[in-house]
Protein backbone atom coordinates (compact mmCIF):
# COMPACT_ATOMS: atom_id res chain seq x y z
CA UNK A 1 0.00 0.00 0.00
CA UNK A 2 1.39 3.41 -0.94
CA UNK A 3 1.46 6.27 1.56
CA UNK A 4 -0.94 8.18 -0.71
CA UNK A 5 -3.51 5.40 -0.33
CA UNK A 6 -3.49 6.00 3.45
CA UNK A 7 -4.28 9.67 2.83
CA UNK A 8 -7.03 8.68 0.41
CA UNK A 9 -8.47 6.31 3.03
CA UNK A 10 -8.44 9.02 5.70
CA UNK A 11 -10.42 11.31 3.40
CA UNK A 12 -13.34 8.91 2.87
CA UNK A 13 -16.79 9.10 4.43
CA UNK A 14 -17.24 7.63 7.92
CA UNK A 15 -20.22 5.63 9.24
CA UNK A 16 -22.33 8.82 9.30
CA UNK A 17 -21.82 9.25 5.56
CA UNK A 18 -19.87 12.48 6.03
CA UNK A 19 -16.20 13.09 5.24
CA UNK A 20 -14.76 14.51 8.48
CA UNK A 21 -11.13 14.87 7.32
CA UNK A 22 -10.25 17.94 5.29
CA UNK A 23 -6.43 17.68 5.38
CA UNK A 24 -4.07 14.82 6.22
CA UNK A 25 -0.35 14.06 6.45
CA UNK A 26 1.92 11.18 7.35
CA UNK A 27 5.34 12.17 8.64
CA UNK A 28 8.42 10.11 9.49
CA UNK A 29 9.68 10.45 13.05
CA UNK A 30 13.11 8.73 12.95
CA UNK A 31 15.59 10.98 14.81
CA UNK A 32 17.39 13.24 12.35
CA UNK A 33 15.08 12.20 9.51
CA UNK A 34 11.84 13.91 10.52
CA UNK A 35 9.97 14.78 7.32
CA UNK A 36 6.60 14.81 5.59
CA UNK A 37 6.19 11.57 3.64
CA UNK A 38 2.85 12.44 2.07
CA UNK A 39 0.25 15.13 2.63
CA UNK A 40 -2.62 17.10 1.24
CA UNK A 41 -1.74 20.70 0.26
CA UNK A 42 -2.99 22.22 3.53
CA UNK A 43 -0.51 20.25 5.66
CA UNK A 44 2.47 20.20 3.29
CA UNK A 45 4.27 22.94 5.25
CA UNK A 46 4.77 20.87 8.42
CA UNK A 47 8.38 21.33 9.52
CA UNK A 48 10.90 18.86 10.91
CA UNK A 49 10.89 20.85 14.17
CA UNK A 50 7.09 20.50 14.47
CA UNK A 51 7.35 16.75 13.83
CA UNK A 52 10.04 16.43 16.54
CA UNK A 53 7.78 18.17 19.05
CA UNK A 54 4.75 16.04 18.17
CA UNK A 55 6.67 12.78 18.51
CA UNK A 56 8.79 13.81 21.48
CA UNK A 57 8.30 15.63 24.77
CA UNK A 58 4.82 17.13 24.79
CA UNK A 59 4.84 18.34 28.40
CA UNK A 60 4.66 22.02 27.39
CA UNK A 61 1.69 21.62 25.04
CA UNK A 62 -0.89 22.27 27.76
CA UNK A 63 0.62 25.62 28.66
CA UNK A 64 2.20 26.78 25.40
CA UNK A 65 0.31 24.94 22.67
CA UNK A 66 1.95 23.53 19.57
CA UNK A 67 2.26 24.49 15.92
CA UNK A 68 1.32 22.30 12.96
CA UNK A 69 2.15 23.67 9.54
CA UNK A 70 2.75 27.03 11.19
CA UNK A 71 -0.75 27.11 12.69
CA UNK A 72 -1.04 27.43 16.46
CA UNK A 73 -3.05 24.70 18.18
CA UNK A 74 -4.14 24.14 21.76
CA UNK A 75 -4.08 20.83 23.54
CA UNK A 76 -7.41 19.10 24.17
CA UNK A 77 -6.23 15.63 25.21
CA UNK A 78 -2.89 13.78 25.14
CA UNK A 79 -3.20 10.00 24.96
CA UNK A 80 -0.22 9.55 22.64
CA UNK A 81 1.43 7.11 25.06
CA UNK A 82 -1.80 5.28 25.98
CA UNK A 83 -2.16 1.84 24.40
CA UNK A 84 -4.15 1.27 22.16
CA UNK A 85 -5.13 4.92 21.55
CA UNK A 86 -1.76 6.54 20.71
CA UNK A 87 -3.41 9.88 19.83
CA UNK A 88 -3.23 13.57 20.60
CA UNK A 89 -6.31 15.78 20.17
CA UNK A 90 -5.80 19.45 19.36
CA UNK A 91 -7.86 22.45 18.25
CA UNK A 92 -6.61 25.20 15.96
CA UNK A 93 -6.76 28.84 16.90
CA UNK A 94 -9.77 30.55 15.34
CA UNK A 95 -9.31 31.78 11.79
CA UNK A 96 -10.42 35.16 10.42
CA UNK A 97 -14.02 33.88 10.25
CA UNK A 98 -13.94 32.65 13.86
CA UNK A 99 -13.75 28.96 12.93
CA UNK A 100 -11.53 26.56 14.88
CA UNK A 101 -10.77 23.08 13.57
CA UNK A 102 -10.06 19.80 15.28
CA UNK A 103 -6.75 18.08 14.68
CA UNK A 104 -5.86 14.54 15.68
CA UNK A 105 -2.31 13.19 15.67
CA UNK A 106 -1.68 9.47 15.98
CA UNK A 107 1.71 7.84 16.50
CA UNK A 108 3.00 4.54 15.18
CA UNK A 109 6.55 3.25 15.61
CA UNK A 110 7.94 5.14 12.60
CA UNK A 111 5.42 7.87 11.80
CA UNK A 112 2.83 10.35 12.98
CA UNK A 113 -0.51 10.52 11.20
CA UNK A 114 -2.05 13.99 11.28
CA UNK A 115 -5.59 14.90 10.25
CA UNK A 116 -7.34 18.26 10.28
CA UNK A 117 -11.10 18.12 10.30
CA UNK A 118 -13.77 19.94 8.43
CA UNK A 119 -15.55 22.77 10.22
CA UNK A 120 -18.27 20.48 11.58
CA UNK A 121 -16.17 17.36 12.28
CA UNK A 122 -16.11 16.07 15.86
CA UNK A 123 -12.97 14.95 17.64
CA UNK A 124 -14.39 11.44 17.79
CA UNK A 125 -14.77 11.30 14.02
CA UNK A 126 -11.16 12.40 13.53
CA UNK A 127 -9.71 10.08 16.17
CA UNK A 128 -11.60 7.13 14.69
CA UNK A 129 -9.99 7.76 11.29
CA UNK A 130 -6.52 8.15 12.81
CA UNK A 131 -6.98 5.08 15.05
CA UNK A 132 -7.68 2.88 12.01
CA UNK A 133 -4.49 3.92 10.20
CA UNK A 134 -2.24 3.94 13.28
CA UNK A 135 -3.52 0.50 14.35
CA UNK A 136 -2.71 -0.89 10.90
CA UNK A 137 0.76 0.65 10.95
CA UNK A 138 1.50 -0.66 14.43
CA UNK A 139 0.33 -4.19 13.50
CA UNK A 140 2.65 -3.94 10.48
CA UNK A 141 5.51 -2.91 12.84
CA UNK A 142 5.75 0.48 11.13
Amino acid sequence: MSWQSYIDSLKTADQSGLVPVNEAAICGIAPGQESVWVSTPGLSSITAEEIKKLSGDRSGFGQHGVYIGGQRCRLIRDQMDTDPIFALDLKTAADADGNAYGICVGKSKTAVVIVKGTKDASGGQLSSKVFTVVSHLRKSNM
